[in-house]
């Protein structure tokens, strides 16, 4: 993995270099310090495991055979375009969000002289995925197919988070109205196409595959998303910022997390009438009491609980998968969740 990894990195440093010398744009060095600035502050600074997803998928879906030079910097292309997604995701949801810290530093738009500039970086991330499509996938016979898939996971990724926004309006905060379903609906769009699907998605692109006929591999792995994403609430709430990177800002946030709907679920009517007093309120001793609660009513026995059944079930469903390949793939995305918190 340690090679793997460096090589990944070495595709990062070609792909910016083209991108800073792109023939389309005039580059003056301020700007061209600027962009580059950008890039390595946001593209590069997290795990990597989606970009790295896309090369491992591919070696599992072609059974490990060795990858010629070229598939490998393919694949790695693709898994950057991955991580060249979720930075901009990330850049404008954090100044959505009000937020402070990603990946354990200030979010971009925090940092001095940037501000709301990184409203346009995130564009220019954004508009960066087609121009490594197109300069390196051009003439592969599913290149239309990659680009139909990234512009469809982008809507999809944009309308879960348009939910979420809307569901935590000022004033027309009403905790009555989260629900499983609505959290769900939440995740499946906001996390798990991005961050699941369309690794594995790229990966079968690229194996020759037609993404039509693996139906059944994608709402695994939307459930996986799923539980990834619940496993993130939990994290928001009791996982250390230094562990995972950033400040917990759900209760705070009044998010429709996981946390906060289980509570709703379990609570007494006093219980209810604490929830709805406090939460989504940015002060310490009122997010110190929903903590409180959710220790009363033991959501860290519950989400245990709730882990355990999806994990198993989760297995149960990649057992029944006809292809060793594919179930290969399936597994090596459930270890990395599982380990995540371990």
């Amino acid at each position: 993995m340690g090679d793997l990894k460096s090589r990944f990195l070495e595709v990062y440093s070609t792909l910016k270099s083209e991108l800073l010398h792109d023939p389309a744009f005039d580059f003056t060095e301020t700007s061209r310090q600027w962009v580059e600035r950008m890039l390595d502050y946001n593209v590069p600074g997290g795990k990597l495991n989606r970009g790295l997803s896309v090369i491992d998928s591919y070696k599992l879906l072609n059974e490990g055979k060795d990858l010629t030079s070229e598939e490998i910097f393919l694949a790695c292309a693709l898994g950057w375009c991955i991580e060249w997604l979720q930075a901009y995701f990330l850049v404008l949801d954090d100044i959505m969000d009000g937020s402070h810290t990603r990946r354990g530093q200030p979010c971009w738009f925090r940092v001095p002289k940037v501000g709301l500039i990184a409203v346009n970086d995130g564009v220019l991330l954004r508009n960066h995925i087609p121009r490594i499509l197109k300069k390196h996938f051009r003439g592969k016979p599913y290149y239309v197919d990659l680009l139909d898939l990234f512009n469809e996971v982008e809507f999809q990724t944009a309308s879960g988070q348009m939910i979420d926004l809307i569901t935590t309006l000022e004033g027309e905060k009403d905790l009555s109205k989260y629900s499983m379903p609505l959290h769900h609906r939440i995740v499946q769009y906001k996390t798990a196409y991005y961050s699941f699907y369309l690794p594995v998605a790229c990966a079968l692109l690229m194996s020759g595959e037609n993404l039509e006929n693996h139906v059944d591999v994608k709402n695994i792995l939307i459930e996986m998303g799923t539980y990834f994403q619940v496993q993130d609430d939990y994290l928001d709430c009791f996982g250390a910022p230094e562990v995972i990177g950033k400040i917990g800002t759900d209760i705070q946030d009044f998010k429709c997390s996981w946390l906060v709907v289980k509570a709703m679920e379990l609570s007494n009517e006093e219980q209810k009438k604490l929830l709805l007093e406090n939460y989504g309120i940015d002060d310490p001793a009122r997010i110190a009491k929903v903590k409180e609660l959710y220790n009363d009513l033991n959501l860290q026995g519950v989400f245990t609980g709730y882990e355990s059944k999806s994990y198993d079930r989760l297995n149960k469903l990649i057992e029944a998968h006809p292809s060793k390949a594919v179930q290969a793939v399936l597994r090596s995305f459930l270890g990395k969740i599982y380990k995540r918190q371990k």
